[in-house]
């Protein structure tokens, strides 16, 4: 048995690198050369509280046969009935002979709760041709903080001080926390997503210079979603020399809407205290973190959800039709319709009110509220088409009031990362501050069409919102013409810009109305102030994180601020119409 064991183990060690395995399967042989084996691990060693988990699974089907592998997963964001849940399923077939590597991208609930412990498990679930197993993580992340990944080189020897230093310097009555996951710079995923919801990663420049070429990009990407990249430098490394396009000189550059800084190391030995309080506590250095602003942002002040409106909940009228059926079922049936000597009548009479007081019911909700849905959107877009990237990086809010749905599944064809708000509390609202995840199950699974959604995304008469991130590609963009005197600007985008903010090179400030694709418009100078106002009133349009992105990048120079209300923005369920659209874009202008 022993000697079983240690066959196995050292037949899986090519496969065991320094993640975090969830499990690993050494079926039953068929002939005596099958060495068949399943290994499933975690791409990174703690799973963040929104977003996804990468897990990679390499199958070796060393038998005469193919194989067919079957993952559901299950992510809670904490033990008890009110807390959210989300599923989702994957299939892999093993091809007989044959080796199989495919990275999955599992998601995972948001956990709405910022105190507590608990934060949110994954559970990964095997079954198929190869027999059943299953393993599954937690995310201890402190709830107020940002999610962080660290590279190995730096987690291993900095660990246990980070931990013990955070949980002194934020003590709270609720059990304890790790300050970062854990990962190796070689086995990085080339998926933007599979980042999405951490909100930092530190590690060395060499560990930069080992991410595989589409981690890098992937990487790069979340940055320009609003990540920060900490690249602690042990040589004279600088951002040309990682290649990493810097704004500007110095050893922090903005890129997109987040960050890259390059910090001093010497040896592998990071100060604890200066290291915690720079990511949880340092004015105008800590991260807010994603989960947080979600938690945060959105169910005191949410600017969409204010200009959006309420809507009165009527109670009197259903309250008055349900009494009338009280006494219609009641004293009327029992002494007119079915009086002494009918009482048998009585199993007719009381279905026929029951019914008939329900098609009311339904018929008065169908008339109110109708079908469908009506929302309002608003997206902070980053585009970047220069040196061939051409992409757009998008950060839409939605909030929607339904009425009678008669389904609640959707597409998505983008690769997005979503995520439901809580809102302020009202009749119509299901998921609001206090109420943990309000019981909702999500469904996600994905295919080469995108992603198909499922479950409490979006439910009957209510109101919800979301919160969605992309990377799209992009032939859009500002071209800025002409030599001396008023720029002139030419816009290749499909939509209109009704308003156009320019900050040039020389400090100088320009407003461009009414843009339409082709046609070249010339520039009228503004004064910095005007720009800044203009600027900030668009901002108050965002949720509080983004607003503070779009005041950050706004300072940039060469840069613009775009405003249309005829938005490409990602399709979610198709039965809502929108009735109130905004994009606000912003990005270098080409020449």
């Amino acid at each position: 048995m022993m000697r079983r064991i240690l066959c196995a183990g050292l037949l899986l060690a090519p496969l065991l690198p320094a993640q975090e395995p969830l499990f690993a399967q050494s079926p039953r042989a068929t002939h005596p050369k099958d060495k068949t084996r399943i290994e499933v691990e975690a791409l990174f060693s703690m799973p963040p509280p929104t977003g996804y988990l990468p897990v990679r699974v390499t199958a070796v089907n060393q038998r005469e046969t193919d194989g067919r592998l079957r993952f559901s997963t299950f992510s809670q964001s904490g033990v008890e009935p009110e807390d959210s849940a989300m599923e989702s399923e994957f299939s892999l077939d093993s091809p007989a002979g044959g080796t199989v590597t495919r990275d999955l991208l599992v998601p995972l609930t948001t956990r709405f709760e910022t105190s507590g412990y608990g934060g949110t498990s994954v559970r990964v679930n095997m079954s198929g041709s190869f027999g059943s197993n299953s393993g599954s993580l937690n995310c201890g992340f402190h709830p107020d903080g940002p999610a962080i990944l660290m590279s190995e080189p730096l987690f291993t020897p900095n660990s246990s001080s980070l931990d013990a230093e955070l949980n002194r310097s934020r003590r709270g009555g609720y059990g304890s926390f790790t300050f970062a996951s854990k990962f190796t710079a070689s086995m990085m995923p080339e998926d933007w997503r599979a980042y999405s919801g951490y909100d930092v990663m530190v590690l060395t420049d060499n560990d930069w210079n080992l991410l595989p070429p589409g981690a890098r990009a992937a990487v790069l990407q979340w940055v320009r979603l609003g990540g920060v990249v900490s690249i602690y430098r042990q040589t004279s490394t600088n951002f040309a020399s990682l290649g990493i396009e810097a704004e500007g000189s110095g050893d922090q550059t903005g890129y997109g809407l987040g960050r890259i800084e390059l910090l001093k190391l010497s040896g592998t030995a990071l100060d604890a205290p200066r290291t915690v309080s720079r990511y949880h506590s340092r004015p105008g250095v800590a991260i807010e973190g994603l989960n947080e602003s979600i938690t945060e942002d959105y169910h005191s002040s949410w600017p969409l959800q204010d200009e959006f409106g309420k809507q009165k909940f009527d109670y009197a009228i259903f309250i008055i039709v349900l009494i009338a059926f009280g006494v219609l079922v009641g004293p009327i049936n029992l002494f007119v319709f079915a009086k002494s000597g009918k009482r048998h009548k009585l199993f007719i009479t009381t279905p026929i009110i029951s019914v008939a007081t329900s098609a009311l019911l339904i018929g008065m909700i169908l008339l109110r509220d109708g079908t469908g849905g009506r929302g309002a959107r608003i997206a902070l877009i980053e585009v970047r088409p220069e040196n061939g990237e051409n992409r757009a990086y998008v950060i839409q809010e939605q909030v929607t009031r339904t009425g009678v749905l008669l389904g609640a599944s959707f597409e998505i064809g983008e690769d997005v990362a979503i995520t439901p708000v809580p809102i302020a509390d009202s009749a119509w609202a299901r998921l609001t501050p206090g109420v943990g995840g309000a019981g909702m199950r999500f469904t996600s699974s994905f295919s080469d069409e995108g992603m198909k959604a499922g479950g409490d995304w979006f439910q009957s008469r209510s109101e919800q919102g979301q919160l969605i991130r992309a990377v799209v590609p992009t032939r859009g963009r500002i071209e800025l013409k002409g030599g001396g005197g008023a720029p002139t600007f030419v816009s290749t985008y499909d939509f209109p810009i009704e308003r156009l903010y320019y900050a040039d090179r020389s400090n100088g400030y320009w407003l461009v109305k009414d843009l339409e694709a082709g046609k070249a418009a010339a520039g009228t100078t503004i004064s910095e102030s005007d720009y800044r106002a203009a600027v900030a009133d668009e901002a108050r349009r965002l949720a509080r994180r983004q607003r503070e992105q779009l005041n950050r990048v706004s300072k940039r120079a060469d840069h613009y601020v775009a405003i249309t209300s005829e938005p490409p923005a990602i399709e979610t369920f198709g039965a809502i119409r929108w009735v109130d659209e905004r994009a606000i874009l912003t990005g270098p202008v080409l020449r």
